[in-house]
């Protein structure tokens, strides 16, 4: 029988006729797979580093109270005896040893100042200190030393003492001998190994360290709170891990904070009663016990110095620009003395650890840290802590000097003492080595809180937000200041020969105030001519290269605030900051003198309150200022002149 066909009719027979040929073979392609039973992440992994030049490790050091640090280890590749530099840090271990993505080479992972000593056969150790990030136990804001003010049986020290034992017994690759670098609160941690130090540690690097909070560094100057510093103590004190961002409701602080009134006011309206530290901060605004036990020059005054040290400074430091020379003041004459050496570099905070080839608007025309470095403090790490090393041929105090831009070697420092007098004369003159003796009697003008001076041209940034240039606002042109009317402005003619300064500058105002309490702001400014051929941005420009502020409550004792009395004619002593400069040929000196830094310190209300901090808004009032300059009250600053 003939059969007949649909179309697609062929298709279906094909397949009809193969199907079991094809279920065949795809049975016998398939493979049973064991079901998942667990997650795909191993218990361990070994990742392959063969192309890295170092080797890093994590390790929790376990203290004497029984509480773990957590603490990375550096050490580059094939290193054997190598000695250690120890940082512990309360900014992340994990941070510091991890620049950005990271890399197989050290300068990948770490800032220049510690890629170039682990490139130089150092094994670089960074450690959380305790109660911050990795690290166990409770984390205080620059914990004192053991005694009525810690009466817990660790501190800085006991924890330093307790990881270089630990660290010389379990690093194999190292030569058992170790020192301690860090810069601002990791140079605090640093000068902190210093007492009773472990018998291994052997020379020691603290940069821009926190010495003194109160007179100088961080929170206060000579009383003045230095309210900018909130972000930092917020910062830091309300997570473990530094992570509750900081929102102020301004882009410029100068509105924040005349917003909030006080200090105090704009610390509760941002929650900071709920911060113990900022609670001790604001409670003690005197320099009372409180203070005065924390100071760590005066802590290591008390004993030997035997570690070999070197302290560095930056001369335009905007955070810590007191503590290195405080301790070198503290230190200096006392026995052990032969262990210690200073250095003054041209740069801001922590510079010294980069590029340090410009500042601002200034250029030095070299990379001064990296010469710093590497003549300076590697050859004396060096000589500490290297087997068989020579000795490092250290000056006692290695200073830059600005103006002519090279480095000296000097004996000592202050090269000389502030003797030579620069009088503030009638008609906005100064007048070097003779007092006035014609013209008005003082100068005046009104300070207002409503109105206060700013530290800088507005808009003022906040110190750590993106795009601040924080950094660089001690090398500011004060133009802006000198055109207001509530500052006084005091300028010499041009030189004929340079002035050199080395040394710390000091103000001794004449001064009256028709308020109760007043601050003095004293600037001391090199103004350069008024055509420069070969920069002409700089026509003119007036750099500040030392100045400072006096909270006047504080002018017969920091410890015993007093109100001013008005009207009076008072003495005030000012010493300013240190620094190693030239004012050129052609230059001109200037003194500015103001009665508020705004919004970087609070405002004096010019009324005496008990505590400024919490200052009422009806306790700010304008007040006239009179600066005099007539015999037996002739207002001036003393340079430290180099003969």
């Amino acid at each position: 029988m003939k059969k007949t066909f649909r179309p697609g009719m062929a298709c279906a027979v094909v397949a009809m006729t193969m199907a079991p040929v094809a279920i065949a073979q795809t049975t016998a392609k398939v493979e049973r797979v064991a079901p998942v039973a667990a997650g795909d992440i191993p218990s361990t992994f070994t990742p392959v580093r063969d192309g890295f030049d170092y080797v890093k490790r994590e390790v929790m050091i376990p203290m004497r109270d029984g509480v773990k640090l957590h603490t990375v280890i550096v050490v580059p590749k094939g290193a054997t005896h190598a000695p250690m530099m120890l940082d512990r840090t309360p900014y992340s271990a994990s941070k510091l040893t991890k620049r950005g993505e990271g890399g197989p080479l050290l300068a990948q992972i770490l800032f220049p100042a510690y890629a170039e000593l682990a490139q130089h056969g150092y094994i670089i150790v960074a450690q959380d200190v305790r109660g911050k990030y990795g690290s166990g136990g409770d984390y205080v804001m620059n914990r004192p030393v053991r005694g009525s003010l810690n009466p817990t049986k660790v501190d800085h020290s006991t924890d330093a003492y307790d990881t270089i034992a630990w660290l010389v017994k379990n690093v194999h690759e190292s030569n058992g001998r170790v020192g301690t670098i860090g810069t601002s609160y990791d140079g605090f941690t640093a000068l902190m190994s210093l007492v009773d130090p472990n018998p291994a540690l052997k020379a020691s690097v603290p940069m821009n360290p926190m010495v003194d909070v109160w007179k100088g560094d961080d929170w206060f100057h000579n009383g003045a709170f230095r309210q900018e510093m909130m972000s930092y103590v917020y910062g830091q004190t309300a997570k473990k891990d530094s992570g509750e961002d900081w929102f102020a409701l301004h882009y410029d602080d100068y509105d924040t904070f005349m917003h909030a009134g006080s200090a105090g006011a704009f610390g509760a309206s941002m929650g900071m009663q709920q911060l113990p530290f900022w609670k001790r901060l604001s409670q003690h605004p005197a320099y009372d016990a409180f203070w005065q036990g924390q100071a760590v020059d005066t802590i290591l005054a008390k004993a030997p110095l035997t570690v070999p040290t070197l302290l560095v400074d930056s001369q335009w430091d905007q955070e810590d620009i007191y503590g290195a020379p405080s301790v070198w003041r503290a230190l200096k004459g006392k026995p052990g003395d032969d262990n210690l050496h200073l250095v003054l570099g041209p740069w801001y905070h922590g510079e010294e650890n980069s590029d340090g080839s410009k500042l601002g608007a200034l250029d030095w025309g070299s990379d001064t840290g990296k010469w710093f470095r590497q003549n300076v403090m590697i050859p004396f790490l060096d000589a500490h802590l290297k087997d068989g090393a020579p000795a490092a041929d250290t000056a006692r105090v290695t200073a830059y000097v600005t103006g002519t831009n090279e480095w000296a070697r000097l004996p000592d420092w202050p090269v000389a003492d502030a003797t030579t007098p620069l009088y503030l004369a009638a008609g906005g003159t100064l007048a070097l080595d003779h007092a006035p003796t014609s013209g008005a009697a003082f100068d005046e003008y009104i300070s207002d809180p409503a109105k206060p001076v700013t530290y800088r041209e507005r808009p003022n940034q906040a110190p750590y937000v993106k795009g601040s240039t924080w950094h660089s606002w001690l090398v500011d042109d004060q133009r802006f200041a000198a055109a207001r009317p509530d500052v006084l402005v005091y300028t010499s003619a041009p030189l004929d020969k340079p002035l050199h300064i080395a040394g710390r500058p000091r103000a001794d105002l004449f001064a009256s105030t028709s308020g109760t309490d007043s601050d003095w702001v004293v600037k001391l400014i090199d103004v350069y001519p008024d055509i420069v051929p070969d920069k002409p941005e700089m026509g003119g420009y007036q750099l500040a290269v030392s100045m400072d502020i006096l909270r006047g409550r504080y002018r017969d004792d920091a410890a015993n605030p007093t109100a001013i009395p008005a009207g009076k004619v008072v003495e005030y002593k000012l010493p300013l900051t240190d620094i190693d400069h030239v004012f050129l040929p052609g230059h001109r000196l200037m003194v500015q003198v103001q009665s508020s830094w705004f919004p970087l310190y609070d405002r004096n209300p010019q009324t005496f309150v008990p505590n400024i901090f919490f200052a009422q808004p009806s306790d700010y009032h304008a007040a006239t200022q009179r600066v005099f300059h007539a015999p037996g009250q002739a207002s001036a600053v003393y340079l430290p002149v180099q003969p």
